[in-house]
C-alpha cells in the first residue's frame, strides 16, 4: 500500500515537473522569436546635425532590450526624448517589426557666446537655449555683445536686439555659401567684421548683407596664406574695388636699426 502510494506520489512529481518544463520550453520559443522577429536592423535618423547618428542612437538606445522593436515601442509609446542639450525633442517611430525611424528636432542656434567659461548659446531672439562648456561645430562664435549677465531660457540683455536678427542672417548666408567663420565680431557702432584665421573681412553694418557676402565668398580663396583685412564696408549694390591691408610684419629686435646702431657704440667705446 505505501508502495503504490509512493509511487502515486512521484509519478505526480514527475507530471507537474513535465508540465512546468513544457510550460518553460514554450516560453523560451517565444522569447527567442519575438527577439529574432522584432530585432531591430534598421535605424534611419533624421534632422541631426549637432550630433552624429552614433550619438543619436546611444541616446535612444539605453537599456539592454531596446534594440527590440517591441521593447522599444512600449519605451516610447506616445511620448518623446526632451531634455537635451541642443534639441527641443526626438520622436520615435517603429516603422516595421525591424525598422525604425528617429526623428530628430534641434533647437535653433544662432551663434554662442562665453561667460564665466562657459559657452552659451542663443537663438534667432537671443534666448539663451543652452550652456555648454562643448563647442559645437557649425555656430559661429560671437564677439563684441555689451551684457552684464546671462540666464538660461532668457534672452541675452543687449542694448540693441535687432542684433540677434543681423546674427541670423550672417549664420544663415554663411551656411548658404558653405563658409566657415572663426569669430563674427561687432564694435561699439555695431558694425560686423569676420575672422578667417589670419584674414579679416570687414563688412560694415548689415545693409546689402547678401550681397556682401556673396562677394565676399568669391573673394576669400584668395585671401589664403595672407595676414590683414579685406575692407567691404562701403559697397552700396554696385561694382566697387575692394581693397586689403595687409598687416605690418613685427621684426624681431636683433633686426633693427637702433639695436645695430647700440652695437656700433658699444664696439666704438670698447675700441676708445
Amino acid at each position: 500500500m505505501q508502495s503504490a502510494l509512493n509511487l502515486f506520489r512521484n509519478s505526480k512529481f514527475l507530471r507537474i515537473l513535465l508540465t512546468v518544463v513544457i510550460i518553460l520550453g514554450v516560453i523560451c520559443g517565444v522569447l527567442v522569436f519575438l527577439w529574432n522577429h522584432y530585432s531591430i536592423t534598421s535605424v534611419t535618423i533624421t534632422g541631426n546635425s549637432h550630433y552624429t547618428d552614433d550619438e543619436i542612437k546611444d541616446m535612444v538606445f539605453s537599456g539592454p532590450y531596446s534594440y527590440n522593436s517591441l521593447v522599444l515601442s512600449m519605451m516610447y509609446r506616445n511620448r518623446s526624448i526632451k531634455d537635451i542639450p541642443f534639441i527641443e525633442k526626438m520622436d520615435v517611430d517603429i516603422v516595421s517589426a525591424n525598422s525604425v525611424r528617429i526623428n530628430v528636432y534641434e533647437k535653433a542656434v544662432a551663434g554662442y557666446v562665453e561667460y564665466l567659461m562657459h559657452y552659451m548659446y542663443f537663438d534667432k531672439d537671443g534666448i539663451v537655449v543652452e550652456s555648454s562648456n562643448r563647442i559645437m561645430d557649425g555656430i559661429p562664435f560671437v564677439t563684441g555683445l555689451s551684457y552684464d549677465h546671462v540666464v538660461l531660457h532668457e534672452p541675452l540683455p543687449v542694448k540693441d536686439p535687432s542684433v540677434f536678427m543681423t546674427i541670423l542672417s550672417v549664420t544663415q548666408l554663411l551656411g548658404k555659401y558653405e563658409i566657415a567663420t572663426d569669430r563674427i565680431a561687432f564694435d561699439a557702432d555695431g558694425k560686423i567684421t569676420l575672422y578667417f584665421g589670419n584674414a579679416r573681412v570687414a563688412l560694415g553694418t548689415d545693409d546689402f548683407i547678401d550681397e556682401k557676402i556673396n562677394e565676399m565668398h568669391l573673394l576669400l580663396p584668395q585671401l589664403q596664406g595672407y595676414s590683414g583685412t579685406l575692407h567691404m564696408e562701403n559697397y552700396v549694390g554696385e561694382e566697387v574695388n575692394f581693397s586689403f591691408d595687409m598687416d605690418k610684419e613685427e621684426v624681431p629686435a636683433e633686426d633693427t636699426g637702433e639695436e645695430n646702431a647700440e652695437e656700433e657704440n658699444a664696439d666704438t667705446e670698447e675700441k676708445n
